[in-house]
């Protein structure tokens, strides 16, 4: 054999690191390890900045109690306001067995039932019903079919110097609450 042949055979490519490529290649690798580090002392400051979910105000006004006709008007914070002679009552729309919105069913004429605890007729001109789970409340919220365990809260209502109504859906009161005008 000749050695031109062998030299063809055995040739390999030989990787040459230059002094200038090493010193590159340390160059990068500790910029990927200050970058690395970076990330996570960003991550860790993150982590000690909490998420805040910004909820709405509990206590809101909803306008002039001219805006609400005579019956149940719907809100969409989810609230029914009631005026009944200009005597208002705020009603919550959420039904108290999984919280889907109740709707409102009118009825006219009056709807008559006899009432359980007091044994006196009882005309009303609405209800409310629960679309998820057939939930029925009466006109006071009262809960007389269905899963609901308990009856739909009713807020307290004030009015503000300029005169708008204001809800305070974090008060809960009597069913006998009216805000008179």
């Amino acid at each position: 054999m000749s050695e031109d042949k062998l030299n063809k055979n055995d040739y390999s490519p030989k990787l040459e690191i230059t002094r200038r490529g090493f010193l590159s290649l340390i160059g990068l690798g500790f910029l990927g390890v200050i970058g690395s580090l970076v990330l996570q002392g960003f991550s860790a400051v993150r982590s000690i900045i909490p998420n805040v979910l910004y909820e709405p105000p509990k206590k809101f006004k909803v306008g002039p109690p001219s805006r609400f006709s005579e019956g149940a008007t719907f809100l969409p914070e989810r609230l029914f306001i009631i005026n009944n002679n200009n005597e208002f009552h705020a009603i919550s729309a959420i039904c108290t067995h999984l919280g889907c919105t109740v709707n409102l069913a009118q009825y006219s004429p009056p709807k008559t039932y006899i009432s359980r605890r007091t044994g006196k007729t009882v005309d009303e001109t609405f209800e409310f019903h629960c679309p998820c789970h057939g939930s029925k409340y009466r006109e006071n919220g009262n809960v007389y079919a269905g899963p609901a365990p308990l009856p739909l809260p009713w807020y307290e209502l004030s009015l503000a110097p300029d005169g708008q109504i204001v809800v305070n859906t974090d008060k809960i009161v009597d069913h006998n609450f009216r805000l008179k005008l």
